[in-house]
């Protein structure tokens, strides 16, 4: 998900709701952060979200975070198990006006699963999940709500993180897993320009399936039974063909074929926002090479991730800790080293927008010292790496979909 439109998607669901998703607005008023959280921006829609996707990529890559930063986390799980978008006071109970969130809750379990030692916490989300499950067998961005490609696909992600089999959590009513929903999504191969990609949901007036880049990276990895944080898998030799998707892996091949054509020419996917003009999508181009590399469409993959590594240094700075996050997960997927990324340190970056870290693995030490040296030497030439990356990066927009596109894309 992209931190703009979930911040974007949150925005009019607080419309919606006549204001009630907004009950975290007020905390930020004097512009003071709460202690351990990353990011310096509002955090009212996206607080858990951004703390969830920074603390899994640390996780990811080594990084131990500060003690601070975990326990904000794990103190915004409300006592059902389930998290909100951002609650800021923890101290007070959740009640009937809580607006829970089921993406912010599968981040926070994945990111707590790769920290370790959280398994009371972690078990706790996971059976909230199961709860609000639809009958459908996939999710809603907000409990009560028509399930969405990429709602399931992110508490697909927490499941099998979690060590549960997506596969076995049925609906109590309908029987259906999420997988099972997730075939829902999946458009057919007709020959058309969007054939085998995911749609976000149908069309609530025509019931349609439409293409949609975001819910396909999010399905395509989660329909291969990973998570935010997935690596490469095998190689696929289909290539971009499609085939009927009878299996949730067919549907996946068929999401990233479908990916890797629309990437093919510029290597990244564009916007599609209502009234704008179409421009590249950073945040979803990131995504979806985590999918393009978890089904195997590795030369896609990593020529897609050089296209980040040239124009994302910008965008990743406006945006914080998330974008950072999306950007160290797509590295790592493709098994790039993302201390290494564009002459960037992606992983200092990260680092730099919270807390510090607590400690590294030996093997990330060592990388840190080894990236440490390069800066010393770029330095030593009176133009520095990042000086001439500040020239040329590319500034993304701040606009988002509606709740229709996703409540995070396309209806985070």
């Amino acid at each position: 998900m992209t931190v703009r439109r979930r911040t974007a998607a949150l925005a009019a669901l607080t419309v919606v709701l006549g204001g009630a998703a907004a009950t975290a607005t007020p905390a930020f008023a004097d512009g003071t952060l709460p202690p351990g959280l990353y990011g310096t921006k509002d955090p009212a829609y996206d607080g858990v979200w951004r703390q969830s996707l920074a603390l899994l990529a640390q996780g990811t890559v080594g990084v131990k975070p500060a003690a601070q930063s975990v326990t904000w986390l794990t103190g915004q799980q409300c006592d059902t198990g389930g998290f909100a978008s951002y609650r800021p006071d923890a101290a007070k109970p959740c009640d009937a006006k809580t607006v829970l969130d089921t993406n912010a809750t599968a981040a926070a379990v994945q990111a707590l699963v790769a920290l370790g030692d959280h398994t009371d916490t972690v078990k706790k989300g996971v059976s909230w999940l199961k709860t609000v499950q639809n009958d459908d067998g996939g999710w809603s961005y907000n409990p009560g709500g028509k399930s969405d490609a990429n709602s399931t696909s992110v508490v697909i992600g927490a499941l099998a993180a979690a060590g549960e089999k997506p596969a076995d959590t049925k609906s109590a009513k309908g029987g259906k897993s999420p997988l099972d929903a997730l075939l829902t999504f999946a458009l057919p191969c007709d020959g058309t320009p969007g054939a085998g990609a995911f749609a976000y949901q149908p069309d609530l007036k025509t019931a349609k399936l439409y293409a949609n880049a975001d819910a396909s990276a999010a399905a395509v990895t989660a329909a291969y039974g990973k998570g935010l944080a997935a690596t490469a898998g095998q190689p696929d030799a289909k290539g971009t063909t499609c085939e009927k998707p009878a299996t949730p892996e067919q549907a996946a091949h068929n999401g990233a074929a479908y990916l890797a054509r629309t990437m093919a020419k510029t290597g990244h996917l564009n916007s599609a926002m209502p009234g704008a003009e179409s421009q590249p999508d950073y945040g979803n181009t990131a995504d979806a090479v985590v999918a393009l590399a978890a089904s195997g469409q590795k030369a896609q993959a990593e020529a897609s991730l050089k296209w980040l590594e040239k124009n994302t240094s910008g965008w990743a700075k406006e945006n914080g800790p998330a974008a950072y996050a999306q950007l160290v997960l797509a590295a790592n997927a493709t098994g790039a080293d993302p201390r290494e990324f564009g002459g960037a340190d992606l992983v200092a970056q990260l680092n730099a927008t919270g807390p510090a870290p607590a400690g590294t693995s030996a093997a990330e030490a060592g990388k840190a010292a080894k990236s440490a040296d390069s800066d010393k030497k770029d330095d030593s030439s009176g133009m520095s790496v990042w000086w001439i990356v500040g020239v040329f990066f590319v500034a993304s927009v701040g606009v988002g979909f509606l709740v229709s596109a996703r409540k995070k894309n396309a209806q985070k």
